[in-house]
């Protein structure tokens, strides 16, 4: 212990002082958002509606003991690997990343000086933290004098000076000195742990590729649990047939009704993407935020980390009168070199300015370091000079403060100026001596992102609005906002005068800057844009940004970062670029735009089974059996999606997911609907038996499916064409030489004639209906009722 820290009164815990803590849980853990856990992962995909859906049917199939008619478990079994494994790898991977950024902290206990974890802090311990070190827990300074960076807890990029008695908050650094303080709060009770504890409610997807498969499969729930039964009972009780046909047949009909594949096909294509983004630096924690960052209109950017670099940057240099910038330039590269073992950011842009305009700084005798109750630092150079550099008023006084004011008059108002002199020395404290003769003065200023206009572009031309929400002094925030391209910059605003709830809401509409904005009126603000309508992202890497990443609908956050900040977020930028974003929004077009044509041919499955389902409760049998559905959704289904599904699409998202993926299958519906009961009745009529029935009526779902696919495929690429060769290939062999496993019996002459005949009536009638349903449905308001029906909304919700 020093000589300074027992002048102060201080002294280091007793290990038993320390155990009472401990016993009383006056410990520091716990204070930060975690990510979900592995068990909570598995429940999320593992205990869902489909797979409960599914497990059911597949048990029912069992009883039977036919084993091959419950291939469909694969798509379950896949769907739930997939999900599962990419959401763990990109957990571990930020689980990483808030390990590597972890610190241990130095504590002066009675026993010595130690080393610990910041969860192992308890109150009342004592801390010593030097430049660079970030507060683990609320303390008091006891020595020392500090400039502290509290930009992740306020947005605030300004140091902001501090001493003994004042109080440091967690998540704060160090940016200058070094100190010495007493932890007043841990664990919850912290200052950064309460924000955090705001944010630990479960955050509900939005999204709505998964709005839509939720309604489908609910939907299909309500619908199947009747029609299975129905035709359970029809094939047992009325048709004589054994209880093991009667369960295949249901079963057969109810797997038709849940879009299996689609929900494997999502899975697999945003899996896909996240592990694109992966090897780009974004590490993507929900695969669904892809399809909705692509929606975004609004994107509401923090200033600290996502416009600026986190570093500053000279932006001018003036010269007092007999000097020229030269002789400023040479002066501030000297005292920067002299203290740059303790260099804080504003000390590396001077030495990269130096660097830039080629100064190189000279030999030094002495080092002045900076400090906060001085406001200056400075140095000796070898051949006696001493300068120094910092605050005017510190270091000219009060009285000639003035002389300062004169040379940065050509300065930006949002900017900070040093003062460089030359002073007669400084004596043993570092006080200066005699009067300063000033040489000039240095503009400092936030480094802007070299790739954030172009990225502000970017988003401009794809129709996004641009919001900037900072804790930062507003014109500050506005001159940033401004040179990174962000329109109409000027409209600024003071969150600090908007101390009702009304005046938040009302700015919300007129401005397009905030600037000292608390975390609780970042989440507000976010809620107003919500209430507008909008989809809305924001990107954040500071505790107060915590609670509107929590609010968005899709977060971004930096790595470098809080762990509280990327631990809420859906995707943390691993690398801290964000000219990353353009990448994301390409990737989840693709994604989104792919997804909603390979959706048309589940959907196809999904409504002619339902309804031919109700049809053969009236007229049996029902038509096909599990394992010859599974041909049709492998060739004409499976393997055309997931074909289509990984091809480049980065148009504009457009429309209602829904409504664009019904507009294409509903006429391919009807019109397999249509074919399969001619077959019904004209097969009775011409006597044929259940097996030659379901083998016309496979083969007539066949030949829409394919006529879909040639839909849906257009324009025609090589690629597109060899997957019609691949499609027919597959359903000819499954129909010949694989006949037998897929229960198919050879082709006579009158079921030759009724494929040939009906197929070519149901093609035609398709491709009428198609033409005419992508003419008229995103009009019809008998189409919009269909799909707020599907949805599960009333048209009272509109």
């Amino acid at each position: 212990m020093t000589q300074d820290e027992k002048d102060a009164g201080t002294r280091g815990l007793t290990d038993a002082e320390v155990a009472e803590r401990v016993a009383a849980g006056l410990t520091n853990a716990n204070t930060d958002v975690k990510t979900k856990s592995v068990g909570q992962i598995l429940a999320e995909h593992a205990l869902t509606l489909f797979n409960g859906v599914n497990l059911a049917l597949a048990l029912l199939v069992l009883l039977t003991g036919q084993y091959r008619n419950m291939l469909f478990m694969c798509v379950v079994g896949a769907n739930l690997v997939i999900g599962v494994t990419q959401e763990i790898r990109a957990k571990r991977m930020v689980d990483k990343l808030t390990i590597l950024t972890q610190k241990e902290v130095t504590v002066i206990r009675a026993s010595g000086e130690r080393t610990l974890p910041p969860s192992e802090l308890v109150v009342d311990d004592l801390m010593r933290l030097a430049h660079g070190d970030q507060v683990p827990a609320d303390a008091v300074i006891v020595s020392g004098n500090v400039s502290m960076n509290e930009s992740l807890l306020t947005g605030e990029a300004k140091p902001v000076s501090k001493g003994p008695g004042d109080e440091l908050l967690s998540g704060s650094f160090v940016d200058a000195g070094s100190l010495v303080a007493r932890v007043r709060c841990v664990g919850a009770e912290g200052y950064a742990a309460r924000i955090n504890a705001e944010a630990k409610y479960v955050k509900a997807v939005r999204s709505e590729i998964q709005t839509t498969l939720k309604a489908i499969i609910r939907l299909g729930t309500v619908v199947l649990v009747p029609l299975g039964l129905g035709l359970f009972l029809r094939s047992l009780l009325m048709d004589g047939g054994t209880l093991d046909d009667a369960i295949l047949t249901s079963v057969a009909a109810v797997i038709g009704m849940i879009p299996q594949g689609l929900v494997l096909l999502t899975s697999s294509v945003l899996a896909i993407a996240t592990f694109r983004l992966g090897r780009r630096m974004v590490l993507v924690q929900q695969a669904y935020c892809v399809e909705t960052l692509a929606r975004v209109d609004t994107l509401c950017l923090d200033k600290t980390g996502t416009i600026t670099s986190g570093e500053m940057e000279v932006s001018s240099v003036a010269a007092a009168p007999g000097f020229s910038p030269g002789d400023v330039e040479a002066a501030m590269a000297a005292i920067a070199a002299a203290n740059a073992q303790d260099a804080n950011e504003t000390a590396l842009a001077l030495l990269r300015h130096a660097r830039d305009v080629g100064v190189t700084p000279g030999e030094t005798a002495r080092a002045v370091p900076f400090d906060s109750a001085r406001k200056y630092s400075g140095c000796v150079t070898a051949d006696g000079r001493a300068l120094v550099m910092g605050a005017a008023a510190f270091v000219l006084g009060r009285d000639r403060a003035r002389e300062a004011d004169a040379l940065a008059v050509a300065f930006d108002a949002t900017e900070r100026v040093l003062v460089v002199g030359q002073a007669a020395g400084f004596d043993e404290e570092n006080a200066l001596l005699g009067d300063v003769r000033l040489i000039g003065c240095v503009a400092i200023r936030d480094e802007i992102r070299a790739t954030a206009p172009d990225t502000m572009r970017f988003f401009l031309e794809q129709g996004v609005e641009l919001r900037v929400i900072s804790g930062d002094d507003p014109r500050t925030v506005s001159a940033i906002a401004a040179r990174a391209g962000v329109p109409l910059a000027e409209r600024y605003v003071d969150a600090a005068t908007l101390d009702t709830p009304e005046k938040l809401d009302a700015a919300v509409d007129e401005a397009r800057v905030f600037g000292r904005v608390t975390p609780q009126q970042k989440r507000e603000l976010v809620r107003a844009l919500h209430r507008r309508g909008r989809t809305v992202a924001m990107t954040g890497d500071g505790v107060n940004d915590v609670l509107a990443l929590r609010e968005a609908d899709c977060s971004v956050a930096m790595a470098s970062g809080s762990a509280a900040a990327r631990n809420v977020s859906e995707i943390v930028l691993a690398d801290n670029d964000f000219s990353h974003m353009p990448e994301v929004v390409a990737e989840g077009r693709r994604s989104i735009n792919n997804l909603q044509r390979s959706a048309s041919l589940f959907l196809v499955k999904t409504v002619f089974t339902a309804v031919l389902a109700l049809v053969c409760i009236v007229m049996p049998p029902y038509p096909f059996i599990p394992i010859q559905m599974s041909l049709l959704s492998t060739a004409i289904i499976g393997i055309p999606s997931f074909v289509l599904a990984l091809e480049p699409n980065h148009d504009l998202v457009r429309g209602s997911f829904l409504a664009n993926v019904l507009a294409r299958s509903l006429p391919a519906s009807a019109a397999i609907v249509a074919a399969l009961l001619a077959e019904l009745i004209v097969g009775r009529a011409l006597g044929h038996s259940f097996d030659e029935i379901s083998t016309v009526c496979t083969a007539l779902v066949a030949f829409v499916g394919i006529a879909l696919i040639w839909r849906i495929s257009q324009p025609l690429t090589p690629l597109r064409a060899a997957l019609l060769v691949v499609v027919i290939g597959i359903v000819a062999l499954g129909c010949t030489v694989f006949g037998s496993f897929f229960e198919i019996v050879s082709f006579d002459a009158s079921m030759g004639v009724v494929i040939v005949a009906a197929g070519l009536l149901a093609v035609a009638a398709f491709n009428l209906l198609y033409r005419r349903s992508l003419a008229t449905y995103e009009n019809s308001e008998r189409f919009s009722r269909l799909v707020r029906l599907v949805e599960g909304k009333h048209d009272r919700d509109r």
